[in-house]
């Protein structure tokens, strides 16, 4: 069984391109930014960022430009 995007908990940084329609060098860019901050919305599993959806969302809520 497959679960929509907009349901996920944690979102590939692929899936977050398509979900949120900002471009995968931007996203990658805002996650090193915000990596070890209060806003971090990433969980490091390996190699791999996991973007939680919700943080994700609530940081962009709070910027006025990317």
């Amino acid at each position: 069984m497959s679960v929509p995007i907009w349901e996920k908990y944690m979102l590939t940084v692929d899936e977050a391109v398509q979900y949120f329609g900002i471009g995968e060098k931007k996203i990658r860019s805002l996650i090193a930014e915000n990596m070890n901050t209060e806003y971090c919305f990433t969980v490091q599993v390996g190699n791999k960022s996991l973007i939680n959806r919700q943080k994700f969302e609530t940081f962009l809520n709070q910027i006025t430009s990317l």
